[in-house]
């Protein structure tokens, strides 16, 4: 067994109805269940933040949700508060198969940084332990789904390529939040970075 599916944050609050919601996210949730049986490994990750969060516009006074401003780490989009640990938006979509997971990955609990990768928080440096698990388990091949592509999707492929994983990413099985033209420039970033768009 060589390959797994990464299934990336198909939560409540990325779907219609959610804090963050991503246009008909949930309507990938079927087929991305469909998917599954093709994989020996699944794994599932969900964004976790402490309520709070440093990238939660509400916590800087006379900013936007989705205005920019500039982290330790780097620039950083401002968001609604959403994923708080524990909340119902935080949650697997009900319809989402979650048995068929060998590891759910939590990403975004540390206050002062961001995480849109499974394998990196946003300094790039700071890791999730996802790379130690693929390696132990002896998979070089992952293909991911889920939300969003240009955003934590698309930055989960580009550290899978730059580790040296062979990533296929489901572009069918994925939707996108789509910021300014945000969706084109994340497909083309991950196919200069040799991910495989499917």
């Amino acid at each position: 067994m060589t390959q797994a599916l990464i299934v990336i944050d198909m939560q409540n609050d990325f779907c219609p109805g959610g804090a963050l919601a991503v246009p008909e996210g949930d309507s990938i949730v079927p087929a991305i269940n469909r998917l599954m049986d093709d994989f020996a490994s699944v794994i599932l990750t969900q964004d976790w933040h402490p309520a709070g969060h440093s990238s939660f516009a509400s916590g800087h006074e006379g900013m936007e949700s989705f205005e920019m401003i500039e982290m330790p780490y780097g620039a950083q989009v401002l968001w609604p508060d959403h994923c708080v640990q524990g909340s119902a938006g935080a949650a697997f979509h009900p319809d989402l198969d979650t048995t068929r997971a060998d590891m759910i990955l939590r990403k975004g609990f540390r206050a002062q940084i961001d995480s849109y990768s499974a394998f990196f928080e946003n300094d790039r440096e700071t890791p999730t332990g996802l790379h130690g698990y693929l390696q132990e388990r002896g998979i070089s091949q992952v293909t991911m789904a889920g939300l969003a592509t240009d955003f934590c999707v698309a930055y989960s492929a580009m550290d899978g390529a730059r580790l040296g994983y062979d990533v296929v990413v489901r572009e069918g099985l994925c939707r996108a939040i789509d910021l300014d033209g945000s969706l084109e420039a994340a497909v083309d970033a991950m196919k200069d970075a040799g991910v495989r768009i499917a």
